[in-house]
């Protein structure tokens, strides 16, 4: 039944009549050969690499069929796109979706949000923004965006459909503030032209370089210390190297106690979780058995010579993902250290990407992301549509996110030996908001 409803929450949105109708121009014949294409290259190699052959038992052929029925019948090249994107989510598997052409442009409405627990928060409002703008605060409860009640199964679909799959500059949005008081917010993104790789010029190249170098800032890992007692680290992402993880384990030994703070964290590098892992245990640990298409493969973290043997709490939440949660559930089976927060995100699998083009005078360039390996846990278990349940649940209250506090944080120092008020808590690390 959960996973009916997903699915059914996508289908739908996928031929809302907002997406019919919001769209700048028909197909032309062309695009609708790509789109062609592009649902027989996706379905081609989902046949052959993923790792289930007989695909939970879907009838792929049937799905094809009906998405190559319903692209001929299409007259938005973004509604035609979206059927080969139904036709992948029957799958219910977090790692295997369309990757649509690289918009030319980015929309920001101005706001993050999260699940936390069962219900569905405003967590940051960008300042000087539309949703700031329009009064939308911290601890507002999102009930429905477009129409579409919010949950914990289906909230990425929808964030998937309306950002992804079909960007809208405006959305309507259902809220409940902390008083109980509910009400509809219409938000207007913000539009930010990207670079068009047709006309390099120096001015262009410079600002696409600079971007690089703001999303690498957004991803290093952050440390504040306590004296000796406890070192508390921000992992935005698995995306660091060797070194910089060294250097941060080399901080770790000098302290009795460490905090990994891996919430919002989507995962990454499986070579980079491999070595933290390896960094937290002074003995060889199996991971995971990697459950492929022909074949199974014991994945082992090789210990460090000189590992962190302190205390050690994992912070996780519902945007806990993929490396987040393999991490969290090994240090929870082997018993190194404790696990809080919120029940994570339930996205583990192993998948490869694939990148396509279609066309010759106008080319179109796209791709997929195909799941080729279940990852089965030593308890003999999956985390996949699951996740991982902390040991200790904590959970922000709408009042806490509505004034900057952070209980999960406070609490977890607390256990490591340092008093630190959820106020000052929620200041450590600030958010950093991608530059206009």
């Amino acid at each position: 039944m959960r996973r009916t409803r997903a699915l059914s929450v996508l289908l739908a949105l996928l031929v809302d009549p907002v997406f019919a109708t919001a769209q700048a121009k028909d197909m032309t014949n062309d695009e609708r050969h790509q789109v062609d294409v592009m649902l027989s290259q996706v379905s081609g190699d989902l046949t052959k690499h993923y790792y289930d052959p007989k695909l939970h038992g879907v009838d792929w052929s049937a799905k094809v069929s009906q998405a190559r029925e319903q692209i001929k019948q299409e007259k938005s090249l973004n509604m035609a796109m979206a059927h080969i994107a139904a036709a992948l989510d029957s799958l219910n598997d977090s790692h295997t979706f369309l990757i649509p052409p690289r918009r030319p442009y980015v929309l920001d409405h101005g706001w993050t949000v999260q699940m936390i627990g069962e219900k569905c928060f405003v967590t940051r409002v960008r300042p000087g923004g539309d949703a700031d703008t329009r009064g939308v605060k911290p601890g507002d409860q999102l009930l429905a965006i477009n129409g579409y009640r919010v949950g914990r199964d289906n909230l990425w679909k929808i964030e998937f459909a309306f950002n992804v799959l079909r960007p809208l500059p405006q959305l309507t949005v259902t809220l409940r503030d902390p008083r109980g008081e509910e009400r509809k917010v219409g938000l207007e993104a913000q539009f930010r032209q990207r670079a068009h790789l047709q006309n390099l010029d120096m001015n262009t190249i410079q600002k696409m370089v600079l971007d690089e170098e703001e999303w690498a800032c957004r991803q290093r890992i952050r440390t504040v210390e306590y004296g000796d007692d406890l070192m508390i680290a921000k992992l935005p992402s698995f995306m660091f190297d060797q070194l910089e993880l060294d250097k941060l384990i080399s901080m770790g030994r000098k302290h009795k106690a460490m905090i990994l703070d891996l919430r919002q964290n989507p995962g990454g590098s499986v070579e980079a979780e491999k070595w933290l892992i390896g960094s937290l245990f002074d003995r060889d640990i199996k991971m995971y058995d990697q459950v492929g298409r022909d074949s199974t493969k014991t994945i082992v973290a090789k210990s460090s010579h000189h590992p962190f043997e302190g205390k050690l709490f994992v912070l996780i939440d519902s945007k806990s993902a993929s490396a987040s949660e393999l991490l969290a559930r090994i240090v929870q089976l082997e018993k190194r250290g404790m696990i809080i927060g919120d029940r994570s995100s339930g996205s583990v699998m192993e998948s490869r990407r694939f990148s396509y083009s279609a066309g010759i005078d106008v080319v179109m360039f796209y791709g997929a992301s195909i799941t080729d390996a279940n990852l089965v846990m030593t308890d003999g278990q999956s985390l996949e549509h699951a996740g991982v349940t902390p040991d200790e649940v904590v959970l922000a209250t709408a009042d806490d996110l509505a004034n900057g506090r952070d209980p999960v944080l406070a609490h977890a120092a607390e256990l490591g030996g340092v008093k630190i008020a959820p106020q000052d808590a929620g200041r450590l690390f600030p958010y950093e908001w991608p530059k206009d």
